[in-house]
């Protein structure tokens, strides 16, 4: 009997799995970005993983999901190569070195700066880029940018993709369907690297969630960016930007109250 339930609970888990993924896929696929954001509340919530392991496994799946967006792109030539390289490279410093230590700092302080980070993607989504308001970035803020989003992979399993897209549009002046391309390879990279950096969390990480998660997102990815061009991406970024802000707020609550 014991046996029976247990095979029902991985039924339901893996049942679970799918059905997130497709969600995560729907996001990464109608909106370019976010995916991670949506990753690790729902590993945290809905399957009960630590926040640490729920970044490192968060990781995983956002780099298979990143990846598989890149490839169509890649095939219209709709990827900046050097450009998604010096930004992952710059980042490597942070991104390696907070994955590294990730595993030694409290919960709290995890859970409390992803929610702070969810805030800051929301309110970028509100207010996305007027292109011919901006004249190029100076060299200087695209190192912090990239730093700073090495951090974010690092700390929160966050692939960054609602800050590089601003930086690729405003730095390099590059048109918005290439810089979503580059955006996905930059996520992948940067993921990548931070989940190397969190490999002494692999062992406890159980792997068939994220596994079945990352399959799902990676079909419905594909579909979804199929199709988002007949969708408006006004309505699509002002609706994610209030789940964001929902998903902050219930993780703050989660954490401190």
């Amino acid at each position: 009997g014991l046996l029976l339930l247990t095979c029902q609970d991985r039924d339901m888990e893996i049942l679970g799995a799918l059905l997130a993924g497709s969600f995560i896929g729907a996001v990464l696929g109608f909106v370019g970005a976010g995916g991670a954001m949506l990753s690790v509340p729902i590993l945290m919530y809905l399957f009960d993983f630590e926040p640490k392991l729920a970044t490192t496994a968060a990781l995983a799946v956002v780099f298979l999901a990143a990846l598989s967006g890149a490839i169509p792109k890649a095939r219209k030539k709709q990827i900046l190569y050097r450009d998604a390289f010096v930004i992952s490279g710059i980042g490597l410093i942070t991104n390696f070195g907070f994955a590294s230590i990730a595993q030694h700092l409290p919960d709290s302080l995890i859970t409390t700066g992803f929610a702070g980070v969810l805030i800051l993607a929301g309110a970028s989504m509100l207010r996305p880029p007027r292109l011919e308001e901006y004249k190029r970035m100076p060299i200087s803020i695209l190192i912090v940018m990239s730093l700073l989003i090495g951090s974010m992979t690092g700390l929160f399993g966050i692939g960054g993709g609602f800050l590089a897209i601003p930086v690729l549009v405003l730095f390099f002046g590059t048109p918005q369907a290439i810089a979503a391309g580059t955006s996905l390879l930059i996520i992948a990279l940067n993921s990548l690297i931070s989940f190397v950096g969190h490999r002494a969390l692999w062992s406890d990480v159980q792997w068939h969630i994220p596994i079945f998660m990352a399959g799902a997102a990676i079909v419905i990815a594909q579909l979804a960016s199929h199709f988002s061009g007949k969708t408006s991406p006004v309505v699509l970024r002002k609706a994610f930007a209030y789940l964001l802000f929902a998903i902050s707020l219930f993780t703050l609550v989660k954490t401190w109250i």
